[in-house]
């Protein structure tokens, strides 16, 4: 189980960081804008933990093509955790080293994005004073460690129940003779 987990985490994984290494930069640069942003990375997200599946299916094809719900969600899930730390040691290196102005542009679109739609001035300095309090956490680097995992983990464990509930396959029952 060791040798597949970490093949297909560690490749997880490497998806997962190369398509936040391609779309960060997409985002800081203005090509893509915070509302779609969200959309093109948890569908990188999905992307990343399609694997997910394949490494169950591996673990079930090198093991005689049998294995229970159970073993199929801890291969899973395990394929899920590490992918999960390459996500956040990525995240923590562009936060850190490239876009530390993150939360504070962020804010400012948002506050941009209410006054194109006509919120009042108090609604909007309300909300941006909400998103730049987010700013010590992401500073923080354990906690924007935390943060950072809350975002591709559901998706991982929502894909790693499917995946197994598709890929169980019970030894076939022995007929009486």
């Amino acid at each position: 189980m060791k040798r597949v987990v970490l093949v297909f985490g560690i490749l997880s994984g490497l998806v997962s960081s190369a398509l936040m290494s391609i779309t960060m930069p997409l985002l800081k640069k203005g090509v893509i804008n915070h509302d779609n942003g969200w959309v093109i990375g948890y569908t990188a997200i999905v992307l990343s933990f399609v694997l997910v599946f394949f490494g169950i299916r591996a673990y079930r094809e090198n093991n005689g093509g049998t294995i229970t719900f159970g073993r199929a969600f801890a291969v899973g899930i395990l394929i899920t955790l590490i992918s999960c730390v390459f996500y956040i040691a990525s995240w923590e290196v562009i936060y850190f080293n490239f876009m530390p102005d993150f939360v504070d542009n962020y804010a400012k679109y948002t506050g941009e994005k209410m006054r194109a739609s006509g919120a009042s001035d108090a609604a909007i300095a309300a909300k941006v004073e909400e998103v730049r309090k987010m700013k010590p956490l992401y500073d923080n680097p354990l906690t924007n460690a935390a943060l950072t995992f809350l975002e591709p983990f559901p998706v991982g464990l929502i894909i790693t129940l499917i995946s197994a509930a598709i890929l169980r396959r019970r030894e076939p029952a022995t007929a009486l003779a």
